[in-house]
């Protein structure tokens, strides 16, 4: 019989198991040893229980409330084709074109198509001039959101697999591709594993002719944040046989950011970089799964990649042992308080150190050291709700703490972490894709605010949603929907 929560926590705290607790009280954002619980109906920490959604699409706290912006098979894009389907990453952006309107917002909204064009059963429509590959099937969708209207249009399209990407501090979106296909392999007729830019903004020029962005690598990526600070680059990559890396971009001396300036760089421009930690005792740490306690803090090293666009050799399998740290899905990642928070979705067997359902660590460049923030101890049964497992995108909300989207088994939440130490839900998906029998809810993506702060932005990726989630974010009652 699986222990409740009030059970487990004694007995974690008798037997010195420390923070990693189970269910949804176990996502930890707190100092080292802190034990939190999570926000129990009436407290004042969270927005409540969540009350479930008649219409069967998404429930959420009481005065929250949702509009469904694009529908794989139900709305259309101005082209006049049907919005693209596997919603993920997306990145918002303030106005709208010359007028720069306070009340439009701009989303740029991956694709994580993996088929080739032929096989896809809802791709990204290729437009003339915004086509990479002719043969690839994914790409990105701008959907322009104002008060009375949706408006949705093709920002690149013949990528692949376009899972998250990142927010620039210039107004752009880059959005990633989580392959390693090479041309000639599943049908596509050039490389993929890169990085693109895609302009919402200034799109019917800026995004022409797609280019790669080779000087950041290719390999499965997952996500990208600037350090518009220092201007380097930091990105994840979610693979496995071996675990992937997380990457640094340093530019080349005297490069400056801005619009497409990342896709005129020479291929080999700047230097990539893998990390390499070390924990407080100085001694070298193979995998991030040896962590077992919030507030682990690691230095970092960075160590060359070899060959960057690993035509023979990927570049995670580049590095001898001993020369790098890995982690198993390196995923979501989000630009918040100095520094970049990234998540580790899980560890199972194919990590040397302990099994968990996720891990937020926070990487702060002034002292090159990474810090464990969040920890979610394996799930005993997906089929419940209130446990949370598997955390993929994330962002930080301009209300404190994260907001993380779940990409777990069983029941799907997007979910908070608050600063001290406390968890609770915001949102649970209840449309079911499996049966009766065997009940099936998709993975939430894609997660971000509005730069108003006023509407939380996800995807609810099969059978593909877009949704906007407004209500009292700041705890006021009377607070204005969109």
């Amino acid at each position: 019989m699986p222990l409740n929560r009030r059970e487990f926590l004694n007995r974690s705290a008798m037997a010195g198991a420390g923070v990693m607790l189970v269910g949804s009280v176990e996502a930890l954002f707190a100092a080292p040893g802190a034990v939190a619980d999570t926000a129990e109906a009436g407290s004042a920490v969270g927005y409540g229980p969540l009350v479930t959604d008649p219409k069967g699409v998404l429930s959420l706290p009481e005065g929250f409330s949702y509009r469904i912006l694009t529908r794989t098979g139900v709305t259309t894009l101005e082209s006049g084709q049907t919005t693209p389907n596997r919603h993920d990453g997306t990145g918002a952006f303030a106005g709208g074109g010359d007028d720069d309107d306070d009340d439009v917002t701009l989303l740029v909204n991956n694709h994580e198509i993996d088929d080739p064009l032929s096989a896809a059963a809802y791709p990204v429509p290729h437009v003339d001039g915004l086509v990479y590959d002719p043969t690839a099937a994914g790409g990105c969708t701008v959907v322009e959101v104002s008060e009375g209207s949706v408006r949705e249009w093709v920002g690149i399209a013949g990528t692949s697999t376009n899972c998250a990407g990142g927010v620039t501090p210039w107004g752009t979106w880059l959005t990633c591709e989580e392959t390693e296909a090479l041309a000639g392999v599943d049908g596509m007729t050039k490389d993929h594993g890169y990085v693109f830019e895609v302009d919402p903004a200034r799109g019917s020029v800026a995004n022409l002719d797609p280019k790669p962005i080779k000087a950041l690598g290719r390999y499965a990526h997952e996500a990208v944040v600037v350090d518009k600070s220092g201007g380097h680059l930091y990105l994840t990559e979610d693979a496995s046989k071996p675990n992937g890396l997380l990457y640094r971009w340093t530019p080349p001396a005297g490069f400056a950011h801005g619009p497409g300036k990342l896709r005129a760089l020479a291929d080999n421009a700047g230097v990539l970089e893998a990390f390499k930690c070390f924990d407080s005792a100085g001694q070298y740490v193979d995998d991030l799964s040896r962590a077992t306690q919030i507030g682990t803090v690691h230095s970092v090293q960075w160590v060359k990649v070899p060959d960057r666009d690993a035509r023979t050799t990927s570049v995670r399998k580049q590095f001898l042992a001993g020369e790098i740290t890995r982690s198993r899905k390196l995923e979501g990642m989000w630009w918040g308080d100095g520094g970049a928070y990234f998540v580790s979705s899980y560890a199972r067997s194919e990590s040397p150190g302990t099994a968990h359902d996720g891990q937020v660590w926070f990487y702060d460049p002034r002292s090159a050291t990474i810090t464990l923030k969040v920890l979610l101890a394996v799930n005993p049964d997906t089929s419940k709700d209130g446990a949370y497992d598997g955390p993929d995108n994330i962002t930080v909300s301009p209300f404190g703490g994260l907001v993380i989207a779940e990409d777990g088994d069983g029941v799907s939440h997007l979910f908070g972490a608050t600063l001290d130490g406390t968890t609770y839900p915001i949102a649970r998906n209840e449309l079911n894709v499996g049966t009766a029998e065997a009940p099936e809810y998709s993975e939430f993506a894609g997660v971000t605010f509005s730069p108003d702060g006023k509407t939380l932005f996800a995807n609810i990726q099969d059978p593909g949603i877009l949704v906007a989630i407004t209500g009292p974010w700041d705890g006021d009652d009377d607070g204005d929907d969109d």
